[in-house]
């Protein structure tokens, strides 16, 4: 029987089910006593077994099998749950999950899993387990007795890091530091060799972290990334100026190298222990509540049917295209001024605006396949950095187009691993300090307007705003003059920006720097903000606002001298017409009192450089724009009116446009650049 028309829906349904695994398997941590668990992630288990022993992939069949019998064995109360024996089941997910990934890489789906396999048997057969290591002890541990300097694994943002300096003309060398063996102050040299490196360049990673060096729990060897444009024999030469270092290797990291290590798709996430975990977002559809779940199985799986993303996009794409069509007949009616066609456009008008709310709503799948992932990585940190955290999910219900949440994704790991490792405090400095023990990681999702937001909540230590003003000013990022006039949330904010960071928040993990700027610039890609809100002391809320659809907006059509321009609707707060004499100056920039607030006056003709050919008016049209708490006042020639329109790109030879985010084209055939509301308010 041919097997490759099967294979896409088995690595689906692989996936869905090594989900429903992992997040069992937290359940069951929780409620060890609660034998339903058990058999849900037993079911799950026992169905990857079938599908890999029909589609032939051995290997993946008999690690099952294994697992299956210690399942098994725990819902016939013969095997009691411990955290031993879950870390080891735990242990087989991950290492299923390779397997099927490197089946949709288009490999064999081996591995070799002997020591898990091994494991499983001695579980089976009563034996006792030794305790795990957290991941934490297996790095040091591998740091100490690996003397051949094995190549770091970069998680996506450190790669991008990595990418964005070899763009600039920048070097990123790795750096294996062994001191001497009579060194009496290892973490004393291991701060002057920092001090070196940070002079010349800016370290992105260290193995062990920051944290184990300080407190010397590694042998006499480090690796430590650098980003710079020194030479790889000058940093050598300085770094062994700094007494009892006894040697310095240097190799050269280039995104080639990264990519060839890294032979798994980017939506592999790097754990801090080495291992790999498929952190892919797969679209299933929403989990129904327990109790409906068995009654309904039978029925909804007959309901559904798995339609390639792609096929999704040329759908879109055709019916953008209709879009455009739609409007230039709203046009051509209009000047005809024809009753029938003007009711057979009307209804067309009607029907395509339902068709489109059904295509858009195809596209859309629950964030929940996003936020479904993080309980498990945040156990996994959570024991690599002897903390205690719990996470509440509310609203993972909410949905979001696809190309969204592909996207989403690797920002939001970005800043759950910064707040669990920066923000949450270690336990008996929680309970110092009066807080709980145990600290908490919202994340919440949820609709406003035309808009998701996505909020990222911790009780941590929040943002230590003096020491991020004086490291901003240090940096050049702002001015002393600037910086005494920042709000509160503006200094927290500093932290997104370019080439900010510090040197005691290096680590392993996450960093209060590196990667933070390339958050903020892939959710401004994909048309949304992010803002950041702390309480030292207290925590922190870092706030995501992203749009519902990316490729259909609505819009207010303006005019500039003959030239239209588009301003998206969801930016807009009113549109007012303003007297020239109730324009002020302030600050050398012209200000209007709008509603008691002093909004800026922003000139578009100016800004965009249309040719002049109109006098002076007295009035001035005016559209009242709004980027979180800073306004606008986009000063234009006249409204047209409101339209949905397709938002294009456009292309890469244009994609430096100061505030023009996109093109459309109207009904009478006229391009129309649409507006980056943000970068003016900027």
């Amino acid at each position: 029987m041919e097997m490759s028309q099967y294979l896409e829906v088995f690595i689906e349904e692989s996936k869905e089910n090594l989900q429903t695994c992992n997040e069992q398997l937290l359940e069951l941590e929780k409620s060890p006593d609660n034998l339903t668990i058990v058999n849900e992630i037993f079911r799950a288990a026992h169905t990857l077994k079938g599908m890999s022993a029909t589609m032939g992939y051995e290997d993946l069949a008999n690690l099952t099998h294994k697992m299956e019998n210690v399942l098994d064995g725990i819902r016939n109360e013969k095997i009691f749950v411990s955290p031993e024996i879950l870390d080891v089941v735990f242990k087989s997910v991950d290492d299923l999950e390779e397997m099927v990934l490197s089946i949709a890489n288009g490999g064999d789906g081996k591995k070799d899993v002997t020591e898990v396999v091994t494991l499983l048997q001695a579980i089976e057969n009563g034996e006792s387990i030794p305790s795990s290591q957290s991941p934490a002890e297996k790095e040091t541990a591998a740091a100490v007795s690996d003397k051949k300097d094995a190549a770091i694994k970069y998680e996506a943002f450190e790669q991008t890091v990595i990418e964005q300096s070899y763009e600039q003309g920048m070097h990123c060398f790795e750096l294996s530091v062994s001191l001497r063996e009579d060194c009496l102050l290892k973490a004393a040299r291991v701060y002057m060799v920092f001090e070196v490196l940070e002079k010349i360049g800016e370290v992105i990673k260290s193995v062990p972290t920051v944290d184990k060096l300080e407190e010397e729990q590694f042998d006499q060897t480090f690796t430590v990334t650098i980003v710079t444009t020194e030479s790889s024999t000058d940093i050598e030469k300085k770094v062994m100026k700094v007494s009892e270092v006894e040697r310095v290797n240097v190799s050269e990291i280039t995104p080639e190298i990264i990519q060839s290590q890294n032979t798994v798709h980017k939506v592999v996430e790097q754990k801090p222990d080495g291992k790999a975990v498929n952190t892919s977002v797969e679209e299933k559809p929403v989990k129904e509540s327990k109790s409906s779940k068995e009654s309904t199985r039978s029925t909804s799986s007959n309901k559904t049917i798995r339609v390639n993303i792609e096929r999704l996009d040329i759908l879109m794409n055709l019916f953008e295209e209709l879009v455009i069509d739609r409007g230039r007949l709203e046009q051509i009616s209009r000047d005809l001024d024809n009753p029938e066609l003007n009711d057979t456009v009307e209804r067309m008008t009607r029907i395509s605006g339902d068709l489109q709310n059904i295509i858009l709503n195809m596209r859309m799948v629950p964030v929940e396949t996003v936020f479904n992932r993080f309980p498990r990585m945040v156990r996994q940190l959570a024991r690599d950095l002897n903390k205690k955290i719990n996470v509440e999910i509310i609203g993972a219900e909410t949905e979001l187009d696809r190309t969204v949440i592909d996207e989403i994704g690797d920002p939001l790991v970005h800043l759950i691993r910064n707040a669990i490792d920066h923000g949450i405090e270690k336990p008996e400095m929680r309970l110092k300090n009066g807080k709980a023990e145990e600290g908490t990681v919202k994340l919440i999702a949820y609709h406003s307007g035309n808009h998701v937001f996505i909020e990222l909540e911790d009780d941590g230590a929040g943002i230590n705003k003096q020491r991020v003003l004086e490291k901003a000013i240090q940096k050049g990022i702002v001015s002393e003059e600037t910086a005494s006039t920042l709000s509160d949330r503006q200094i927290s904010e500093l932290i997104l920006a370019s080439g900010f960071s510090t040197a005691e928040q290096i680590s392993d993990i996450s960093g209060r720097g590196v990667g933070l700027d390339v958050v903020k610039a892939t959710i401004e890609s994909l048309g949304g903000s992010i803002t950041i809100d702390s309480t030292e002391g207290q925590g922190s809320l870092f706030s995501i606002q992203l749009p519902l659809t990316l490729s259909i907006i609505s819009v207010m059509l303006v005019e500039i001298e003959k030239e239209k321009y588009a301003v998206p609707l969801s930016s807009i707060i009113e549109t007012a017409i303003v007297k020239k004499d109730d324009i002020m100056k302030t600050h050398n920039q012209k200000v209007i009192d709008f509603r008691g607030k002093v909004v800026p006056l922003v000139f578009l003709e100016d800004v965009f450089e249309v040719p002049k050919e109109s006098i002076e008016e007295e009035f001035y049209s005016t559209v009242i724009v709004r980027k979180g708490e800073k306004m606008a006042g986009l000063v234009v020639d006249s409204f047209i009116g409101q339209q949905e329109i397709v938002l294009k790109s456009l292309g890469n030879y244009l994609t430096d446009v100061f505030a023009i985010s996109g093109a459309t084209i109207l009904g009478d055939g006229q391009v129309a650049l649409i507006v980056d509301c943000n970068a003016l308010i900027k």
